[in-house]
């Protein structure tokens, strides 16, 4: 029984009905939303519980769900418009019309293409952290800094670190350039220290002085997807772990990246490229399956570039030897897809290598030409645009 409410025989309530705001309020929703979908014929994704995709003859239209935000886009669109008003009538929904913004996120349309980005997230962010960010910052971390987790007096105020370190975390969904230095901040979350906030304010300025950048989405006549896996070996000062990374572009956008540090101490700089390789077969595995579904097709084998040509010798050898024999089976899950032809390996020079941006502070200059490459560009519109951008949407 709520508190207050008189209860002098000791009794429990049961709920008939599930109230926003419970615990089990958005599992509730969830259920219900998924049976209305699938009553209208939709099937749900294995890959992805909250896609939903209708297929009929050649049109296909896609539902992607948050919560109780909702995506649907499609082929058809006077089925999109069927589907509306079939969600209206049970949910009574509210139409916003052209994407423009979802969960925090701007959509942003140009002649070639749409960027992705977090401008009123990223103002919100700088404009909330009580810092001087007039002093412009080239990377996103100072070059050749390695953060020790003991290094300097503890902060009085450490929810302040805290804070600013979750929402970079956030901004990293449209920002890869940042995930290495995200990676590396939330290292210290425990204890936070004062270079550790030295760093941070250095990553606000960076931002500050990019506040406008996002993910460009391009289409292309043929769509082919590959992956980039690098590594860097040994590089935290604290655990001597390896950082392993990955990006994936499909046509020449990025729609997955991640940098994470290893679970585990590799012995050699091969061995820390093959679990980076790995990992990024997993991602590829699982990306491809969710294509399949929305109906892209044909790509395999997926090229996986890597700048380690003994790593590569690795996963094409399927004898194992001393070099290799004590690593986890679970490791080997590259070489597995090289044979199934779903993963085609390539050897790429250090220069050209596109995830080198996940695994370290790079120059400006060359961190400026791989922000380039991965297609990471200014959301905002130029003047000559907004009119006719403004009438096609």
């Amino acid at each position: 029984v709520p508190e207050g409410v008189p209860n002098p025989y000791n009794l429990v309530c049961r709920l008939r009905k599930s109230l926003y705001g419970l615990r089990q309020a958005s599992r509730q929703w969830f259920d219900k939303l998924t049976d209305t979908l699938l009553l209208q014929g939709y099937t749900q994704s294995r890959n992805d519980y909250s896609l939903f995709i209708y297929k009929h003859g050649t049109d296909i239209t896609i539902l992607a769900v948050y919560v109780d935000d909702i995506i649907l886009t499609g082929s058809n669109l006077e089925h999109i418009q069927s589907v509306k008003q079939d969600l209206h009538d049970k949910f009574s929904i509210k139409d916003l019309g052209v994407l423009h913004y979802f969960l925090g996120i701007e959509v942003t349309y140009f002649t070639d293409g749409i960027v992705m980005s977090q401008n009123k997230f990223t103002k919100e962010l700088l404009q909330g952290c009580n810092m001087d960010l007039s002093k412009r910052a080239v990377t996103p971390l100072p070059i050749h800094l390695k953060l020790h987790a003991d290094d300097g007096d503890l902060l009085s105020d450490p929810e302040t670190y805290r804070s600013h370190v979750g929402k970079l975390n956030f901004l990293t969904n449209t920002r890869p350039d940042l995930s290495y230095t995200v990676q590396c901040l939330s290292q210290f979350m425990q204890n936070p220290r004062t270079s550790h906030l030295q760093a941070l304010h250095h990553t606000l300025r960076y931002i500050s002085s990019t506040a406008g950048q996002g993910i460009k989405l391009q289409g292309t006549e043929k769509l082919t997807l590959q992956a980039f896996s690098n590594s860097d070996w040994a590089s935290c000062p604290n655990t001597r772990r390896s950082v392993t990374c990955y990006v994936l572009l499909l046509g020449g956008s990025p729609i997955s990246w991640k940098s994470k540090k290893q679970s585990t101490v590799s012995k050699s700089s091969s061995e820390a490229e093959y679990r980076a390789m790995a990992a990024a077969a997993s991602e590829v595995t699982w990306v491809v399956r969710l294509l399949e579904e929305i109906g892209v097709s044909g790509l395999s084998p997926v090229t996986l570039h890597c700048d380690n040509q003994s790593a590569l010798h690795i996963a094409k050898n399927p004898v194992f030897h001393e070099r290799t024999k004590h690593i986890e089976v679970d490791c080997h899950f590259t070489r597995d897809k090289v044979l199934e032809g779903l993963l085609q390996l390539s050897y790429l020079p250090t220069k050209h290598q596109l995830a080198d941006i996940l695994t370290k502070i790079v120059p400006s200059p060359q961190l400026q030409d791989l922000c380039s490459k991965l297609g990471l560009s200014d959301s905002q519109i130029p003047p000559n645009l907004r009119e006719a951008i403004g009438s096609i949407s």
